[in-house]
């Protein structure tokens, strides 16, 4: 399902639910590695009418192995005078068509498992996602949406983050936080229990087959775009991993991908000790100064405050925003995959050589 066309004659179908706006739909036909035919549809809003026509018409003949931006240059040349596009783009009629020739998948072909646990440890949070995500690349596991809880405060730092530069570590050790290292990139989380929400979204890659990288945190983000919105929540997405509203940021996002499987996981701020952050993290001025604020605390608008719903309540309103857009079934750990996690919990990401890997 995820190999790209190749040249191969047939049929193809690709659908991009163009974050903050509509679906986009396109069919193909591909013959002698070119498209034959084109057909976008979808729920978006274009004028004048003859502007679908004159693009799909331009598409036709273009070379399957077409980079995007030459795709781009082929689309914006065939509109009309005075286009107008609402809930679409030139960029997301190119993405579509990419998708297609990629053959991917969507999140209507798919069934996700939903995991949500007692509190547990840190490490072995950071274990199950690297479990997890090989389970899915494997094919023993299905989509899977899994949502954290946390026994104890903790600071998460990115792979590739140093530990010094990041942490005040004397400060954590007094604070009796924990300090564990992610498998994602990103930057450093402080987390609470009953003051943060995480999840992860483990995904195949089909279902970002054809996106960029930054489009692919909007593709898998604009569910809790919406479901947000559904709590009465006017969010956004801010490239590359932040969601954000117009109070400040909310949430923000890492990604790992394994053997064709994406680890996407999101720390949302419920509540937050502005003042322990600042004590334990070490966040410097030139970071703050590129978000336009002064102090760390201001950069967070937790969503206690932007709701006043209790936290247990926001996250079962997520999990139902979820389950009415896709189908999202009851499931749990095997043994086997929690008898993996604790192993590598206690063998790498306990141990000095991962924490220190860049010290």
């Amino acid at each position: 399902m995820s190999e790209a066309v190749n040249g191969d004659a047939g049929t193809y179908h690709g659908e991009y639910k163009v974050p903050g706006g509509k679906l986009l739909v396109a069919d193909v036909t591909v013959h002698d590695g070119r498209l034959a035919s084109v057909q976008l549809s979808g729920d978006f809003f274009l004028e004048p009418d003859d502007a679908l026509e004159a693009i799909d018409r331009a598409l036709e003949g273009a070379s399957v192995d077409a980079a995007t931006d030459t795709l781009i240059a082929t689309i914006q040349s065939a509109l009309p005078p005075q286009t107008e596009m609402v809930g679409l783009s030139v960029p997301a009629i190119a993405t579509v068509i990419r998708r297609a020739l990629s053959r991917t998948s969507d999140w209507g072909d798919h069934q996700f498992g939903l995991i949500h646990r007692p509190p547990e440890p840190p490490l072995l949070h950071m274990a199950l996602d690297e479990v997890l995500t090989r389970e899915v690349a494997e094919g023993r596991r299905g989509p899977t949406l899994r949502v954290w809880e946390w026994d104890r405060a903790a600071i998460i730092i990115g792979v590739f983050q140093s530990l010094a530069n990041e942490v005040d570590s004397d400060a954590a050790a007094a604070e009796g936080i924990e300090v564990v290292r992610r498998i994602s990139g990103g930057g450093a989380m402080f987390v609470e229990p009953g003051n943060t929400i995480t999840w992860s979204l483990i995904v195949p890659e089909t279902l970002v087959q054809g996106l960029t990288f930054v489009e692919s945190y909007a593709f898998l983000d604009d569910w809790v775009i919406q479901a947000l919105g559904d709590m009465g929540i006017k969010a956004w997405y801010v490239p590359i991993n932040d969601i954000t509203s117009p109070g400040g940021k909310i949430a923000g996002a890492a990604q790992k991908r394994i053997n064709g499987a994406v680890l996407h996981h999101v720390t949302m701020a419920y509540d937050i000790d502005a003042d322990k952050l600042t004590r334990v993290l070490r966040i410097g001025r030139e970071k703050l100064s590129d978000k336009g604020t002064a102090s760390a605390s201001k950069r967070v608008d937790p969503l206690r405050r932007q709701t006043g719903l209790e936290r247990e309540t926001i996250i079962q309103r997520m999990i139902d925003s979820f389950a009415a857009r896709f189908t999202l079934m009851p499931a749990s750990l095997t043994e086997g995959e929690l008898e993996r996690a604790r192993a590598l919990a206690n063998d790498k990401f306990s141990s000095e050589a991962w924490l220190r890997r860049v010290p």
